[in-house]
């Protein structure tokens, strides 16, 4: 019979889970957070049901994340356990790139990075800017408050109605900054920027925040790569984004498969390589 560990990333706006046998992660899946606990318990029941999993066969969840702290008793009588967020964005992020060491970036509500090596993780800091940035600036600038309808809107956009480049202000290079370099985000509004370019601008201004912030984390004389996780990697722009920002500073960025649940494969690594965890 097949032995399951389970991971549970308690966030802010969404929990996500995903399952562990023999070292093979197993059908993620996430639902909305709106409480806490109602979102852990709709998570693990829709799990264990669309896998065909019985409570017998899971060893042990692991839960991490802020909401993590409203989990009091264990889990449908299962031993439960709950590990720090930071090292649990590390061992994820390195498990899903299959890296050896790196700068880890989680993208949820706000932004996180975390140094991490298969033995242990280093909180480097953090940015309020991120997914909770996206969603309040589409609100009050284009009344739409969900991440779907902002990626659908922002696909026709033109970031030249929006962003002021290094080629707006001078005719040649600055240093090494090619003239297609973003030298103000919003720099440049035009009165004829549609939806769709404020759409596409506030996307930019998010990612090249974060990965600007991640530029300066990352050891570039050592060749640390940079893996981006959490639920902002799925909108379709991030992958050009951070090509443009990786083409310009000489820093990797890598977009795993599954990045938007590394932090709860994280946990649930966490109890298979014997991290310190506190008991539920």
């Amino acid at each position: 019979m097949k032995r399951y560990i389970i991971g549970i990333d308690v966030g802010g706006s969404t929990t996500k889970i995903v399952g562990f046998s023999e070292g093979v992660m197993t059908s993620p899946l996430f639902v909305k957070a709106t409480d806490p606990l109602a979102s852990v318990y709709g998570a693990f029941g829709k799990f264990v049901a669309e896998n065909g999993i019985t409570l017998s066969q899971i060893e042990k969840i692991m839960v991490t994340g802020v909401g993590a702290v409203f989990i009091r008793d264990r889990i449908y009588g299962i031993s439960t356990a709950r590990i720090t967020e930071f090292s649990a964005i590390g061992l994820g992020g390195l498990f899903l790139s299959g890296l050896e060491n790196a700068v880890i970036v989680s993208m949820g509500t706000g932004t996180a990075f975390v140094r991490a090596t298969k033995e242990k993780s280093c909180h480097l800091g953090g940015t309020g800017v991120g997914g909770g940035t996206l969603l309040g600036l589409s609100n009050k600038m284009l009344q739409i408050r969900d991440f779907e309808t902002i990626m659908e809107t922002a696909a026709g956009g033109d970031i030249d109605h929006v962003d002021l480049f290094i080629k707006d202000i001078t005719k040649g290079s600055v240093n090494n900054l090619t003239p297609n370099v973003t030298a103000s985000n919003f720099g440049k509004v035009s009165d004829l920027a549609t939806k769709a370019d404020i759409a596409l601008g506030i996307i930019n201004m998010v990612f090249q925040t974060v990965g600007m912030m991640a530029v300066f984390c990352a050891d570039k004389a050592a060749g640390e790569k940079v893996v981006l996780t959490g639920s902002l990697t799925k909108l379709p722009q991030a992958e050009q984004i951070f090509d443009d920002l990786a083409a310009m500073s000489g820093v990797d960025f890598v977009i795993p498969p599954n990045a938007e649940f590394a932090t709860a494969a994280g946990a649930a690594l966490a109890y298979e390589k014997g991290f310190d965890a506190e008991e539920i």
